[in-house]
This record gives C-alpha cells, sequence and structure tokens, in this order.
C-alpha cells in the first residue's frame, strides 16, 4: 500500500473515492490539514501506485488495509477522513476496528446501496473505460500504477465492488462509538433521507437546547455536488479541524 505523511501532529488518515489517487483527491486539502496534524494519504488497492491483488475490492477488505497501515506505522489510533468510497471504508474501519479509529468524517457516503438517489447506482453500473478516455482519471493511471495498461480491467473491478450488494447494518453503525461527521452536497446523488437515517444513527436529530447533543455532527452545503464538495475547501477544512479538536 503507497501512502504518504506530511505534517506533524495528532495523525489523520486520508482515504480517496474510487478511481482516484492522492493527486486528484486531494489537491489543498493535505496543504491545509497539515499545518496542525500528521496526514497519512494512502491510495488504496489497486488505485495509484498500490498494486491490484487476486481479491475482491470491497468496504471490508480496504477497511482491514488501513488498520494494517496503521499497525505497521505503529500508530494505535488516528481519526480518519473519507470521501465517497473512502467514508464507506471509514465507516468499515470504526465498525470493524473500533479501537482504531478516534473520530471520522464521512464525505458524500452510504452504507447500504438504496442511499443513492434514483438512476446513480446504474449510472455506476455502465460505466466503461471508454467513458474515462483522456480524462485526468485515466491519465493518472498511466502514470502511476505499476500496471498501467491494465485502466480497462481496473474500471471493471472498481463497477464490480459498486454492483455488489452491502449492507453495513444499521445495528453496527449504531453500535459504533465513533463519532461521525457526515458532511454532503445538496445535490450529491446521496437521497437526503439517507444522510438523516445515518446521522441519526449516530445520535443526531435531538433537540441540543434541551439536552446533551450528540458528539456526531451533519452539515449539508448548498448549490453542492458530490465532485464539487471536494473543491469546498475553504467552507469544509475548517469545519473538519473544528471537529477533530473538539473535547469529549
Amino acid at each position: 500500500m503507497y501512502y504518504e505523511v506530511h505534517g506533524g501532529g495528532e495523525p489523520v488518515v486520508l482515504l480517496h473515492g474510487a478511481f482516484m489517487t492522492i493527486t486528484n483527491n486531494w489537491a489543498g486539502w493535505i496543504s491545509e490539514l497539515s499545518k496542525t496534524r500528521k496526514v497519512i494519504a494512502v491510495e488504496m488497492q489497486g488505485h495509484g501506485r498500490t498494486a491490484d491483488v487476486p481479491r475482491d475490492i470491497t468496504y471490508e477488505n480496504l477497511a482491514d488495509d488501513v488498520a494494517a497501515l496503521l499497525d505497521y506505522l505503529k500508530i494505535p489510533r488516528a481519526d480518519l477522513v473519507g470521501y465517497s468510497m473512502g467514508g464507506a471504508v471509514a465507516m468499515q474501519c470504526a465498525i470493524r476496528h473500533p479501537d482504531k479509529v478516534r473520530r471520522a468524517v464521512i464525505i458524500s457516503s452510504t452504507f447500504r446501496p438504496d442511499g443513492m438517489v434514483a438512476g446513480a447506482l446504474e449510472a455506476i453500473q455502465n460505466l466503461t473505460a471508454d467513458v474515462f478516455k483522456g480524462s485526468p482519471i485515466e491519465a493518472e493511471y498511466k502514470k502511476l500504477s505499476p500496471t498501467p495498461d491494465d485502466f480497462p480491467s481496473f474500471v471493471q473491478r472498481i463497477v464490480a465492488t459498486a454492483s455488489r450488494g452491502y449492507d453495513f447494518g444499521a445495528d453496527k453503525l449504531k453500535a459504533t462509538t465513533t463519532p461521525m461527521f457526515f458532511i454532503h452536497g445538496d445535490a450529491d446523488g446521496v437521497r437526503l433521507a439517507h444522510v438523516a437515517e445515518m446521522f441519526r444513527l449516530k445520535g443526531g436529530e435531538i433537540h441540543g437546547d434541551m439536552q446533551p447533543r450528540s458528539a456526531s455532527r451533519l452539515a449539508i452545503l448548498p448549490d453542492t455536488t458530490h465532485v464539487t464538495l471536494m473543491q469546498r475547501i475553504p467552507i469544509i477544512v475548517p469545519m473538519v479541524n473544528d471537529f477533530l479538536d473538539a473535547k469529549p
């Protein structure tokens, strides 16, 4: 697994989205977060400089990889920031390795396929390498991958991941002790009812002036899509820092 370490302080692991790399997912984020934290940016199985292996690309397997990396780096516990596929991996880390995850920021992710708006999953399932022809995603893969000619196979592998039925379990998400910050756009392809469900499972939807608030948080940015969320650095990064710095 390829990883980079930037800055110093409390550790935070950045988990990219499907098809992405450190470069095209976290441009601008690393320089801001590393001002006060040790940022560990990874490239997960088959992505960027991390080679693929003969193993299904599942959220559970990727979460186990993150836990193994923390062991390798001798980091007993870290914060996680995950975008899209990376957000799902962060949730699985909190479920499967609760002692290793202090806080988690979940950006535009779901814990079941029905969390996506109508047509979104079908669009992913119909993706082919031709869709990415000439795109930065294709260019980054061919530039960084140990197997630069395998891009069509890589796309098929990620489509298979999205097409495979998954359900992390509402009961398991609710049982996690990791505070979570759910960040979404109002046009990011995730159903608002699903966003509310995740936040509710983590103790949200209470009257904070009348009783103690949940340690978890929710933000929905206006006029923001799945892609443009990652460009809202001046808005999101300060909120992330405030969440990660919050006292129990």
